[in-house]
């Protein structure tokens, strides 16, 4: 699966549902409303297949149920959990999904801290991280601690830097504009909100992004980063002793500053 071979469907306020596709079949990503999909699958001439969930938060799978009663019998992959309504199938850390129409092959990631059932799509270059990483930012830590979430953070910086990331939201200015508190001189953050600005002035979305632009510009993938650690610094006052502790200070100075 290439980049070609997945599109946006943009739905709700902001979020994109993921779609997947080849030779008329399609796979979507965390569904929150019917309606988009439908319309584009019946755009694009696509059968849906199946369908991919990261987390249970109802713009995530509120489009479900329309979705299974127009494609009766599909399997829907996702985690563990209760409130993860119309999952058919679970999926936890390590699992491996392969589906031979469209072609797919992802393993399943666990990451706990935006809630604690959250997991990702990887596999074949690509990355759907539904709510843990966005563009420029991360998600608020709804469920976890923030220790937790800055390790889910970790595992994804882990990954090979031309990663390219399916966040499952359109926030990469607003996130940017935090990140430029943060490093008010970063040249490599200037260019980046040039560029997204210009995207979002055509109507284009500023996703997917590759998880090497995130290491250079993304603060919450940059607590071991000098610059960013003594920004938090002054921010909290006293000296940070561990990434996560700068996580920490990071994600509070946004959620209570800036957001």
């Amino acid at each position: 699966m290439n980049a070609n071979s997945i599109f946006p469907i943009p739905a709700l306020d902001d979020n994109y549902i993921w779609c997947l596709h080849h030779e008329g079949d399609a796979v979507v990503v965390d569904p929150g409303d019917p309606q988009p999909v439908a319309d584009a699958l019946r755009t694009w001439g696509l059968r849906l297949r199946g369908i991919l969930v990261t987390h249970h938060h109802y713009d995530h799978i509120d489009g479900i149920p329309g979705l299974l009663a127009a494609f009766p019998g599909i399997a829907v992959y996702g985690p563990d959990d209760v409130r993860a309504h119309g999952v058919t199938r679970t999926v936890g850390e390590g699992a491996r999904i392969r589906l031979d129409a469209p072609p797919i092959d992802m393993r399943v990631m666990a990451l706990p801290g935006h809630t604690r059932s959250h997991i990702a799509w990887c596999g074949g270059g690509v990355l759907f991280c539904g709510d843990v990483l966005f563009s420029a930012g991360c998600g608020r830590v709804f469920e976890g601690t923030m220790e937790t979430m800055a390790a889910s953070l970790d595992r994804i910086a882990a990954l090979p830097p031309e990663t390219l990331v399916y966040c499952a939201h359109e926030y990469t200015l607003d996130n940017l504009g935090f990140a430029r508190w943060v490093e008010p001189d970063s040249p490599a953050l200037a260019r980046r909100e040039a560029e997204a600005k210009r995207l979002r002035a055509a109507g284009r979305p500023t996703v997917p992004t590759t998880l090497a632009l995130e290491r250079e510009t993304n603060p919450f993938l940059r607590t071991r980063t000098p610059a960013v650690k003594a920004a938090a610094e002054r921010h909290a006052g006293h000296p940070l002793d561990t990434p996560a502790a700068v996580f920490a200070e990071l994600r509070q100075w946004k959620d209570r500053e800036y957001d």
